[in-house]
């Protein structure tokens, strides 16, 4: 075998000229229908809280809350700013003009390439709007626009609703990590889910064709479904959500 024979079906394909992405330094991202910040407390904290108030539901599968008082929930948002490793946006639905959600770039990978979304915590009044879907595109176009190879969503295996979202928004599911953690004093397995570089464009193609104002009615009700536009591009199924 000579030296520049071709191992790549051995040792994996090269990656030529790779450079790493740089971290997110918490630029705002601000679409059509949303407006991203980085999270503040002095900001964002109190109208944040009158969102979640009285859905203690939302918080059945993060890691901490629900928060009895806007003052624990002020004290959490800045304590959580701090963190080196995550950088926490706060969501502003442009058609309310209300704080109505968070979301956060965590595992930041600059090296790999990696980067996942998580933390999301959309209240009822952001769930289900076009704000929300174009806050995960804002999110995911700022990764593979500024090079990263990978973009990661992981949950509790047990939260439906966060796979479906998940495979709405063009994530393949890639299984299940058995009891990866305890969480609140419960065990969760932790269900995984990505989009790779080479997705993008016909994601994003997707993503700008369901928020294009055509594809809603007088009364903004959806023509086309995200998930039947972003269909072809999962390569993998997720036997959870089978029927």
């Amino acid at each position: 075998m000579s030296v520049s024979e071709d191992r790549s079906p051995v040792l994996g394909a090269l990656v030529p000229d790779w450079s790493p992405p740089p971290a997110p330094v918490g630029a705002p991202l601000v679409g059509a229908y949303a407006r991203l910040e980085p999270l503040d407390a002095d900001a964002h904290a109190a109208l944040l809280y009158r969102a979640y108030e009285g859905h203690d539901h939302v918080w059945d599968y993060m890691p901490y809350g629900p928060f009895s008082s806007s003052a624990l929930y002020h004290r959490w948002v800045r304590e959580t700013a701090q963190y080196a490793d995550t950088l926490f946006y706060a969501i502003r639905n442009l058609e309310t003009g209300h704080w109505e959600g968070v979301a956060s770039y965590l595992r930041i990978d600059p090296s790999n390439g990696s980067i996942e979304v998580g933390h999301i915590n959309y209240s009822p009044a952001l769930q289900r709007t076009r704000a929300a879907t174009e806050a995960m595109y804002l999110m995911m176009g700022w990764a593979f626009s500024n090079g990263y190879r990978r973009y990661e969503w992981k949950c509790n295996a047990l939260n439906i609703a966060s796979r479906r979202a998940a495979q709405r928004y063009g994530f393949s599911f890639e299984g299940v990590f058995r009891q990866a953690s305890v969480v609140k004093g419960r065990n969760r397995d932790t269900a995984w889910f990505a989009v790779i570089d080479a997705e993008w464009a016909a994601l994003k193609s997707a993503f700008e064709a369901w928020l294009a104002p055509s594809n809603f009615d007088t009364g903004g009700r959806q023509r086309e479904r995200l998930g039947d536009l972003t269909q072809l591009v999962r390569v993998a199924s997720d036997p959870a959500l089978q029927s």
